[in-house]
């Protein structure tokens, strides 16, 4: 049985983190849903900025959108809404035999949008609708502003992928978001039963903390914080989704917010390439995984140990951290906010790529 397989017994559904229109077409995706029990897909713009900037697969409809007088932004949203309701297609089957729980693709509004309530608000409704498909998460980041965004999108029935978490408090944050629009829902006598995970980046804390660890304790320490930080999280949850408050939505016809654990490929060549995942098994879960670290660990990948409602160890890494000089709150707020920036530049340059093609093909008539 492939590892892949044995997670998905494990209770965790093992989602792909990327999408390009080559995946869909050569049928590569379908593959990997029937093969590797993949049953979910995330995006954001620095997938769809690559898979554009390197490849001719777009330029058919980007040629299409010019004629039609379309702007750029326009034409990304176009791009990024065929792509992602064919994969909503592809994994609708999932979808219907799991009651809605899986089976879900995200696209992300503009992360210019980040510091926008209003904005956001309307963009994810509009793309929501656009997409016509159940099973469509629009990603809205947990940031300060976007939490208000989040609690009304979830008032107005459009399921949420909340993006940039790196934190148990940003965890608890959007988890309170999501529920106060679930809790208006049953008020009002509407469908509590609206969908929504809520991710927490996990590599991006070993790469923040790699050169800020004495070398005494390096060997001890390296690549340990990001899943301490997922532990701690999934304890975390595991207690609001138990909690009185939460037992009350769920009875009323609500669904737990799965926990997703999001950027877990190894960055650091010198650790083993599935270690996000063999670290982070728990089940009503979710790992988004790339897919170098999808084919890997269906290749040579075994799972860890089920992660443990009390935290395991992570109580103790978090110490060590915080005994080295590392100050944790501090750093996830940055970690948000460096993520937000970097959305925004791959935005940016993506736009740009678009921008660039159009003007190509209109030169080439």
């Amino acid at each position: 049985m492939k590892a892949t397989q044995q997670l998905q017994r494990a209770g965790q559904s093992l989602w792909l983190d990327n999408i390009t229109r080559e995946l869909l077409r050569s049928g590569t995706l379908k593959r990997y849903i029937e093969e590797l029990s993949v049953t979910g897909l995330t995006s954001n713009p620095t997938i769809f900025d690559q898979a554009i900037k390197n490849g001719t697969a777009y330029d058919a409809t980007i040629h299409d959108g010019l004629r039609a007088g379309k702007s750029v932004e326009s034409l990304f949203f176009e791009l990024a809404l065929e792509d992602m309701t064919w994969a909503a297609d592809l994994f609708r089957a999932v979808h219907e035999r799991t009651s809605g729980v899986d089976g879900w693709v995200s696209l992300e509004v503009s992360p210019l949008l980040a510091h926008d309530t209003l904005t956001t608000l309307g963009e994810a409704k509009d793309l929501h609708t656009r997409a016509g498909r159940p099973n469509v998460f629009i990603k809205i980041p947990g940031t300060v502003e976007g939490l208000p965004a989040i609690e009304e999108a979830v008032f107005a029935g459009v399921p949420i992928n909340i993006t940039l978490l790196f934190s148990s408090e940003q965890y608890v944050a959007a988890a309170e978001a999501y529920l106060r629009g679930v809790e208006r829902r049953i008020a009002a006598g509407l469908n509590p039963n609206v969908g929504s995970v809520a991710s927490l980046f996990i590599s991006r804390w070993d790469v923040a903390v790699a050169s800020k660890v004495p070398a005494s304790l390096a060997n001890t320490l390296a690549n340990t914080l990001g899943i301490a930080i997922g532990k701690r999280a999934y304890s975390t949850y595991s207690n609001l989704i138990e909690s009185p408050r939460w037992r009350r939505a769920l009875n009323a016809g609500a669904r737990p917010q799965r926990l997703l654990f999001a950027s877990t490929g190894t960055k650091d060549p010198k650790a083993a390439d599935i270690l996000y995942v063999k670290g982070l098994v728990a089940p009503l879960t979710v790992n988004t995984v790339p897919e170098g670290t999808l084919k890997a660990f269906a290749d040579h990948g075994e799972l860890g140990a089920a992660l443990t409602t009390d935290g395991g160890d992570s109580g103790r890494v978090l110490a060590e951290f915080r005994n080295a000089g590392v100050d944790l709150d501090a750093l996830a707020a940055k970690l948000q906010e460096q993520g937000a920036a970097s959305f925004v530049a791959s935005w940016n340059e993506l736009l740009g790529v678009i921008a660039s093609k159009s003007a190509s093909l209109a030169k080439a008539g």
